[in-house]
């Protein structure tokens, strides 16, 4: 079953991309947003680097712009894609906003927007049987210099029964 729509930033459009699995966010999703910041972010100022060409090819990603004083006033806590994604995903009921970096996310909590992170992605395709295991992503992730905490790595793999695989 898909949810609504998510509203992309950029980390997490990076990583995916690394790791071959975009297209899941079209498989869980009905909508997949991002605003012009992130697109300008992964794809132009990010040419030549991990994500900048597949995020360009993605026919269903739609770029949306939000408000624009709604994503100045959280740009003072949040870098400009993310705030931009946080202001999309404020005006849009019932999405949910996809963020990585933990002050986005505590930023996007205080104003009760659901969130969730690569990792929570992961987690959602594996109980949907989109992919069959977790760890090899995050292991490819790391090698990729992704960052992740070690306490939501072992959070993830353990509620998807792979504790054994870290």
């Amino acid at each position: 079953m898909t949810s609504p729509v998510v509203v992309a930033d950029s980390g997490p459009l990076i990583a995916l991309s690394i790791i071959g699995q975009l297209d899941l966010l079209r498989r869980l999703y009905g909508q997949v947003l991002a605003p012009p910041a992130v697109w300008e972010e992964v794809t132009v100022r990010g040419l030549g680097l991990p994500g900048a060409h597949e995020v360009s090819q993605l026919p269903w990603l739609e770029i949306k712009a939000p408000e624009t004083p709604l994503w100045q006033a959280l740009a003072i806590l949040v870098d400009r894609g993310e705030a931009e994604a946080i202001a999309l995903a404020q005006t849009i009921p019932d999405s949910t906003v996809l963020l990585d970096d933990a002050r986005a996310r505590r930023v996007a909590e205080r104003f009760g927007i659901r969130r969730i992170g690569t990792l929570g992605i992961l987690r959602r395709a594996k109980n949907a049987g989109l992919v069959e295991q977790v760890g090899p992503f995050v292991k490819q992730l790391r090698e990729n210099g992704i960052y992740m905490r070690q306490s939501l790595v072992e959070a993830v793999l353990s509620d998807v029964g792979e504790m054994d695989g870290l």
